[in-house]
């Protein structure tokens, strides 16, 4: 089925996209999932993860996802995150640090430490890195 269909990602703080895509694969709890025009609504809980779209024009653009909820209707994908990055946002720089933080959080001997946290800290900052230097590979947005 040809036509477009409207993906609008937003987080607490503010609107990280909206505009007018082919397609949409997302990061869904309990597997990727993948959304055209017309597709049967639902409602899926989110995983850390990579949210890619299809432009307009058929370039493949991604956007970072830390967990959330997604709507999908016919002609629209709303994304509801925790917080989100679309990846020529992304800092490496920051991610970086992000990551040594946590490895080091991880490995520290301290018993004030909330280990769990540290891991989760720990695979955003990875997932952020891996998609900041794909970006690097692919010349993608």
């Amino acid at each position: 089925m040809a036509g477009n269909i409207l993906l609008e990602v937003v987080t607490p703080e503010k609107i990280v996209v909206s505009e007018t895509v082919q397609t949409v694969t997302a990061p869904g709890s309990e597997g990727e999932f993948g959304v055209l025009v017309g597709h049967t609504p639902f409602l899926a809980t989110l995983k850390l993860g990579t949210l890619n779209f299809k432009d307009e024009t058929g370039k493949v653009r991604a956007v970072f996802i830390n967990g959330g909820f997604a709507e999908t209707l016919p002609n629209k994908v709303t994304v509801l995150a925790e917080s989100a990055e679309r990846r020529c946002d992304i800092d490496a720089d920051r991610c970086r640090l992000a990551l040594e933080r946590a490895q080091k959080r991880l490995e520290s001997k301290e018993t004030a430490v909330d280990f769990e946290r540290a891991k989760r800290a720990l695979a955003r900052a990875q997932a952020r890195m891996s998609l900041a230097e794909s970006r690097k590979m692919d010349g993608f947005q």
